[in-house]
Order: structure tokens, then sequence, then C-alpha cells
């Protein structure tokens, strides 16, 4: 099935430049937040030079290669919230009675009276937050008998729509209108389609393709400040060194030989 054949099935959404859209907008918060990632931001995050040692003899790598890594591991957090939102904006642009609101939850649909909590592992949630969000479903669902909430995971082993019947304190929890649900399923019941997930999916790829050529935008993470910064010694790693061992007993007086 090509790209022309799947865009023509995924009828709901209202046109392939909605989506590209959507698209645009994630560039344009990713750009941003690669760009606000200076040095001092790096230095605030404990770095492992162990690791980065490691990484650099066994695996053969730079360390510009490692510290790109890095830094898109410390971004991590933000750009997952980046996708939650892409995520939640491409339901409403499937139907627009899903409804984003400020705070509470990610997606509400007053019409169907379902309320939608998204998560992008399953794992993500520990018991606490677990606890949390499923005591904000209950109390939803029985102050309001008639509505419905979900909890939709988007990577998760299995496609499901199932009762969420959690255990807490040792107790076991299940109510009919607390539910689990895949992504797919989620895409299924937005859609009236099974495969719409999977038809998004298979679009994806060269919407993202054409954003990143017309946007024109290349992060340049090896050239920036950061590495700049670590390379003014004229050794890396000794950089790293300073910034995790600066004050440990012998690195002191070590870093003052090398600086005179």
């Amino acid at each position: 099935m090509n790209d022309k054949e799947i865009n023509q099935q995924f009828s709901l959404i209202k046109s392939r430049e909605n989506l590209k859209q959507l698209i645009k907008e994630l560039f344009v918060s990713y750009k941003k937040v690669f760009n606000s990632h200076n040095f001092d931001i790096f230095n605030k995050n404990l770095i492992d030079p162990f690791q980065m040692l490691i990484e650099r003899i066994f695996l053969n790598k730079k360390f510009e290669e490692i510290i790109e890594a890095e830094i898109i591991r410390q971004k991590g957090k933000s750009c997952a919230n980046l996708i939650g939102n892409f995520h939640q904006k491409v339901f409403h642009c499937l139907n627009p009675d899903w409804k984003i609101p400020k705070s509470g939850w990610d997606l509400i649909n007053e019409e169907k009276k379902i309320y939608v909590e998204m998560k992008n592992k399953h794992n993500t949630m520990n018991s606490g937050s677990s606890k949390t969000v499923y005591e904000k479903m209950k109390s939803q669902v029985e102050a309001n008998p008639d509505s419905q909430c979900f909890l939709v995971e988007i990577i998760v082993k299995k496609s499901q729509n199932e009762v969420w019947n959690p255990s807490f304190d040792g107790k076991k929890y299940e109510n009919e209108n607390i539910r689990r649900v895949s992504i797919d399923k989620f895409y299924e019941l937005t859609t009236g389609d099974k495969e719409a997930f999977f038809k998004l999916i298979s679009i994806l790829p060269n919407l993202l393709g054409e954003v990143a050529k017309e946007e024109k935008f290349e992060f340049g993470l090896q050239n920036s400040s950061i590495i700049n910064n670590l390379s003014k010694d004229g050794n890396i790693f000794v950089s790293l060194l300073k910034l995790a061992f600066g004050k440990f007993e012998g690195f002191t007086e070590f870093f003052e030989k090398k600086t005179k």
C-alpha cells in the first residue's frame, strides 16, 4: 500500500496537510528544546565519565558522539512530553469532539463522556503514580456513573481494551468504566477503523521527511557550545572529569597542574 492509498483510506483526517501541520509544530518545538540546551544546563545534570570512557574505548565512539547521545538523553523527558502533545493533537485533528483541556486530563470527549489519561510507555508509572491516576478515574466515574475513564498506553506489550483492575495496599479494584486501552484500540474507537493507527504510522515517515527537508534545520549538536566548552582544555575527557569530580580528593591538584 503506497502513501497515496493509505492517505485515501485514512479518511477521517480532513487532509494530509492537517497532519503535516502538526508535524511542523512538533519540529519547531524540538528545535526550541535542543537550541535551548547550553553548557550550563548540560553541567547541571550529573554525567557519568565512567560510562563515557567505556563507550569511547569498547564501542570505539568519539567523545563528540557520546556527548551528543547524552544531550539527547537529557532532553528525553522534554521530547516525550512533546510527542505526548502531538498524540493529543492528532486525536483532535481526527475528531474535534476530542478536546485537550488545560489541566486534569489529556483528552476529554464531553459528548461521549470519556476522560483520557495518556502514557507513552506501560512501565512509566510506578505503583504510587498508578494509584494516583486510578483514584482520579475512580472519583470521576463515582461522581458521574455514565462516564468512562481510559488509560491509553502507546508503547505497550499487547493490543488491548480491557478493564483496569490494579491492586493497591493489598486491595484489588475493578470498575467496568475504568479501562486500559492500547493506542491502536483507541484509534479504532475514535475512527471506527481497526487499522487507523497502522495507517498513521505508515504515512508518518514520508511526512516527517518532508517537514525536515522543508525546514532545512540541522540540530548540529556536535558543533554546539557544549562541545566548544568541553574542548577548551584540549582534552574532552579531562573536562568531563572536571565536571564530575572537580572537588574530589586528588582531582583538585591534578586540575590545578593542568591549568598551569
